[in-house]
């Protein structure tokens, strides 16, 4: 009696585990034949809901037909930055709003996709801005601001150290690692004596990394540097008053177009301190995703 009971137990278990087996490779399946819109559920990732970056992302969802029936899912910076990583770790599918240079790209694989129609904006420079007569009354410090130049793997470098040190700290290991590239900015200007630089930025971490660097550099080269972190608007304002001498913050041609085009009359624009800044939807490079039109509507 024993026997035959445990028999049936036996019998009982195995089958449902082979039932409970099937509907796992069932389900398998289905994910695997899952496209990636289904499974990223129409939803990209996004930010704060004031960004720049948010607002493109939803003229990017008018504007492409194949994302009719998609979301943004408006959160924080720091929310999208804890849901790519939990992503990532599990090699599951996610859409994110992201932008370059950003220290994630040095912590993860990622690639934008391509957005043909251009609604989340071209590439853009970040450009070196002075006062007029700045120039010609500090000739030497100003050669140097002309001459600074560096790569978006540099500022991307600086910004993913300074998330476990400092700003300062960061930029400090930079410069000894790319003592090269310093002294090209730095040939053929003599040094300073004291003279006081007011330099005007914005509060996010791409310019406390460019920021920092500058600052760091001038003061070695006997300069004595202030830089003070202010909305864009009153950054160019600073800048076309006369009241700061310098900025290294501005991104042209279009996140800062219309505070430039207000005050270009007042200001000198040394040109580009970096290239190939960009805005867009951002995916883990495992994902087989190459474009925003590569998405489905959502039926």
């Amino acid at each position: 009696m024993i026997k035959r009971r445990f028999l049936g137990m036996t019998v009982g278990m195995t089958a449902a585990l082979l039932l409970a087996g099937c509907g796992s490779n069932e389900e398998a399946t289905s994910d695997e034949n899952m496209s990636i819109s289904e499974a990223v559920d129409y939803t990209i990732t996004g930010i704060e809901p004031g960004a720049g970056l948010t607002g493109l992302a939803h003229t990017a969802l008018e504007e492409y037909e194949n994302l009719e029936g998609w979301e943004l899912a408006e959160s924080s910076t720091a929310g999208m930055l804890t849901l790519l990583g939990e992503a990532i770790e599990n090699e599951e599918p996610i859409i994110v709003t992201g932008w370059a240079p950003h220290y994630k790209f040095t912590q993860y694989d990622l690639k934008f996709i391509e957005d043909p129609k251009g609604s989340l904006g071209d590439i853009e420079s970040i450009h070196t801005i002075a006062r007029t007569g700045f120039e010609e009354e500090m000739p030497n410090a100003a050669q140097i601001l002309d001459a600074f130049e560096w790569e978006v793997e540099d500022m991307e470098s600086v910004m993913y150290e300074a998330q476990s040190s400092s700003f300062e700290e960061a930029s400090m290991s930079w410069i000894e690692a790319n003592q090269d590239k310093v002294d090209s900015w730095l040939e053929g200007t003599k040094p300073g004596n004291g003279e006081e630089i007011d330099i005007v930025s914005t509060p996010w971490d791409t310019e406390r990394a460019s920021g920092k660097v500058i600052e760091l550099v001038l003061e070695q080269q006997g300069y004595d540097v202030t830089v003070s972190d202010v909305d864009p608007a009153i950054l160019f304002e600073a800048i076309a008053n006369g009241e700061a001498d310098v900025s290294i913050a501005p991104w042209l041609p279009m996140t800062h177009e219309a505070f430039y085009e207000e005050h270009k009359d007042n200001i000198v624009d040394m040109g580009p301190n970096l290239t190939g800044a960009q805005n867009g939807f951002v995916v883990p490079a495992y994902m087989d995703i190459d474009s925003i039109e590569d998405l489905e509507p959502k039926e």
